[in-house]
Order: C-alpha cells, then structure tokens, then sequence
C-alpha cells in the first residue's frame, strides 16, 4: 500500500462522495498516486462499519488520469452503477455501491476537500455515522435528486437487496417493496384502487425527494407482481415516455372534466378502454381524480382523454 505520507497536499481533484447510507454527506479525498483499501477493518483506510461490508472490501487505485476499483473478494460484492464489478475504472459521477453505501466519484476543484487529510476525513465520516445512527436506523436513506429513482432500483435489484423502500416526494408517499432484488409490489398513499405497476410508474416521474430502505415486510398483498424488476423498470419508463406526449393535448389536470351533452357521437363507436374512461368521467370532478378512478395505466388514460375530448364526448372547464 501506498505511504500516507502525502495526505496534507493540496489540489486533490477527486473524492468519494457518501449519497446515501450512514455516511451520507460525507466526503473522502483521492490523492494522486494512492491506493485506499475499503472494508470493516478498524485499521484499513476507509473504515465502513456495517454487517454487509467485508472486513477488507475494496480497493481504490488514484493515478493522475485513471482512478480503479477493484473487489476484494467481498461477500456482498461491489457494484458500480447497478452491475457487479471485480475491477473497473470510475469516471466522474459513477456510482458505487458498497455494503449500504452509495458513493459517487466526483471531480472536485481542491477547494474544500483538497484540504481535508485522509484522518480529517475519516473523523468527520465517523462523526456523521454516529449522529445518523442516533437519530435514525434506517440502512440506507439519500434524496433521488442525487441518485434518480430508476438507477437506484437498479442497484438494489442486482445487489439482491429485501425490503420496503419508502420513497416521498414534496406530496406524496410511495412503497416499493424487494424480495431478494425482486420488486414484487408497490402501493402510493395506501391507495388500493390504485395497482402496483401504476404505482411503480408514478413514483418513476419524481424528480424530487428522499428515500430510505426499511426492513421487508412479508404481510400479504392484493396482488404480487412476477415480471423482472428489469422488466418492470423497462416497461415504466416506456409508459413515462409516451405519457408525456399524450399530456400535452389535453386540458390542465386540475381542469373540471364533464360529459358533453348533447354527445356528438355515438357511445357503440367506443373501443373498451375508452368507453372505461368515459365511464369514469361520471364519478369524478376533475381530470387529475380520473387518473385515479380508472383501473387504466395512466399513459393509456391520457391517450384515451385525448381521443375522447377531441371526439367530443368530453369537456373541460
């Protein structure tokens, strides 16, 4: 291993930055030239103290222009951007994997962290997990500003992780449950008119918010969901691509929605799916609650609202 010797220079230009776990907000500098070895050991460089993490986990190597992991043979293994590494190189804003921590690898200007030693870093990392550690227990919490909702369902889906991961955006709440890396169910604001694959793509849309895992939960659900976790992610953002389209033609979400009277066509000229949303148009004030009404994905409720408004059989406002 590489000396200590050179950990009070300045200008280090790449770090290890904590975005979720109980470091989260911790940052540990890549020196020119080093080698850190990760791992549960009290006497290793970078010390992780958590049941999922070997006692010597990983290796970092920092040259001037390449920066390398490479596992150590670790139980649980070492991911970099949802797939499992023995050795890869990292380029700016890869996102590491370890035990409960997600890392990033960030370019850094050498004007905060470029000044912070290896041991100033690691006090400030223990102290951060120290007081995470008192004021929750949750394994693995972070904001989907910082790893988006899809890449972090990747990660725990090939890393095999259980549990339920409570996600919150500014007004809503969602549940995305694990089984061994499996996305099995999800439920939004314990609507149960509300289907698990609806619920996924929705929480798919948040740009904003936070996240934590929680221990798995085996209750029963009203319905178990058997496609691949890769599958259902395919299949979500599929939908938010085709959902954005169809959105645009129609009126403002919050508009009041009614059945045109007289209708101008007529009801048997409906295909099923329309003629299901038209229905639902009875049972609610407002195009947003129509989204919720019907059992429909939403991408095809929008497409239906589009056809359906511009067919006359609906207006707004």
């Amino acid at each position: 291993m590489v000396s200590d010797g050179g950990e009070g220079q300045e200008g280090a230009q790449w770090a290890l930055r904590f975005i979720s776990g109980k470091y989260q907000g911790g940052e540990f500098p890549l020196r020119p030239n080093r080698e850190i070895i990760i791992g549960r050991s009290s006497d290793l460089d970078m010390v992780l103290v958590e049941d999922m993490v070997s006692r010597k986990h990983a290796k970092i190597t920092t040259d001037e222009h390449v920066v390398t992991i490479q596992d150590l043979g670790s139980t649980n293994g070492t991911f970099v951007n949802g797939e499992k590494v023995r050795k890869a190189d990292l380029k700016d804003g890869d996102r590491i994997l370890i035990g409960t921590s997600i890392i990033k690898i960030v370019f850094v200007d050498g004007e905060s962290t470029g000044h912070l030693t290896e041991t100033e870093a690691r006090s400030k990392m223990a102290m951060t997990a120290n007081k995470r550690s008192a004021a929750s227990p949750k394994s693995m919490a972070g904001s989907i500003e910082e790893i988006p909702l899809p890449d972090l369902l990747q990660l725990l889906s090939t890393s095999r992780k259980s549990g339920v991961l409570v996600v919150h955006s500014d007004r809503h709440v969602g549940k995305i449950f694990f089984r061994k890396g499996q996305i099995y169910f999800a439920n939004l604001e314990n609507q149960f008119n509300i289907g698990p694959r609806k619920a996924l793509t929705r929480m798919l849309s948040w740009a904003q918010g936070s996240f934590e895992l929680e221990p798995p939960d085996e209750s029963a659900v009203l319905e178990e969901m058997d496609e691949t976790t890769e599958g259902l992610l395919m299949e979500s953002m599929r939908q938010l691509d085709e959902y954005k389209v169809a959105i645009e033609k129609i009126p403002d979400l919050t508009s009041p929605i009614g059945v045109a009277r007289p209708l101008k066509s007529k009801l048997r000229d409906l295909s099923p799916e329309e003629l299901d949303v038209f229905q639902a148009a009875f049972e609610v004030k407002t195009i947003n609650a129509l989204f919720d009404q019907s059992s429909l994905a939403d991408v095809d409720i929008a497409t239906k609202l589009v056809q359906l408004f511009e067919k006359g059989y609906l207006v707004a406002g």
